[in-house]
């Protein structure tokens, strides 16, 4: 009966109770890879500051030391990213993009809340299988804004807040020297210390400091802003490759091509 009946809509857990049963009978699922990241943002006297570190992993391997997560999304806004690299990319690239059709459709300068819409929107119509995990930080017409949007699609509104595996880290930062009406050069240093403790002690978090300055008109993207990890090994001897295969004969064929044309003409009907 169940064969003859035609298809309903909505989703189909047929996949689901398949995989339960494989499951009782011993098959152990895939395991998902865990990605490591430390990003941090604070409000201070005149704006927002947002803070990175620039390893990228790939499961135990570092994949990249020098990645950028600090994407842009509009001239005033920013949004750090942690979780999986191409997930991050990909929503904050679709909100950028319609943010700014968005300005141009308005003429007017893109808010921090609209950003925020967007993205918790997209996220929670995906129930957390984009794993995007945002600081979002911005300055607008009504101040300076700092959210966090979780890959669910739940969000906060903080005065600082971190994120990634090395967010433990950074909040013991910013919950211990933390405090209202920071200067710019202080909330820098809030923000790079607070990085360098993720760095420090989150195996998934690395490499270098990325910071970014938001304020009423500007904004500064301070890219390796602090270098904690230098190469400290270098070998006195160099490093020595062996030669090239020498080429031992060479023989230039040229290649010429026979063209042959017929000329053909129909005859034509009068």
């Amino acid at each position: 009966m169940a064969d003859t009946m035609p298809p309903k809509g909505g989703f189909s857990f047929d996949l689901c109770k398949r995989n339960t049963m494989l499951e009782k009978k011993g098959l152990k699922q895939p395991s998902f890879l865990k990605t490591g990241t430390t990003i941090v943002g604070l409000i201070f006297e005149d704006g927002v500051i947002l803070g990175a570190d620039t390893r990228a992993t790939e499961g135990p391997i570092v994949a990249d030391k020098n990645c950028e997560k600090i994407h842009y999304m509009a001239p005033n806004i920013y949004c750090c990213g942690a979780g999986t690299a191409a997930d991050t990319e990909a929503v904050t690239d679709m909100v950028s993009s319609q943010l700014k059709l968005h300005r141009f459709h308005t003429g007017r300068e893109s808010r921090v809340v609209t950003a925020l819409t967007l993205l918790k929107s997209h996220l929670f119509s995906y129930q957390g299988y984009v794993s995007a995990a945002l600081v979002l930080g911005g300055v607008d017409v009504s101040g300076p804004h700092l959210h966090t949007i979780y890959p669910h699609g739940s969000t906060d509104t903080l005065p600082f807040a971190t994120m990634g595996s090395g967010s433990l880290a950074a909040m013991a930062v910013f919950e211990s020297k933390y405090r209202e009406g920071l200067t710019r050069d202080e909330g820098i240093k809030l923000v790079a210390e607070a990085i360098c403790s993720g760095i420090f002690n989150d195996l998934g978090s690395g490499s270098n400091v990325d910071i970014c300055v938001i304020t009423r008109g500007r904004q500064e993207y301070l890219r390796n802003y602090m270098l904690p990890n230098p190469r400290t090994y270098v070998s006195e001897r160099g490093y020595s490759f062996t030669k090239k295969t020498e080429v031992l004969f060479t023989k230039i064929t040229p290649l010429r091509e026979l063209v042959e044309v017929i000329e053909t003409r129909d005859a034509m009907e009068e």
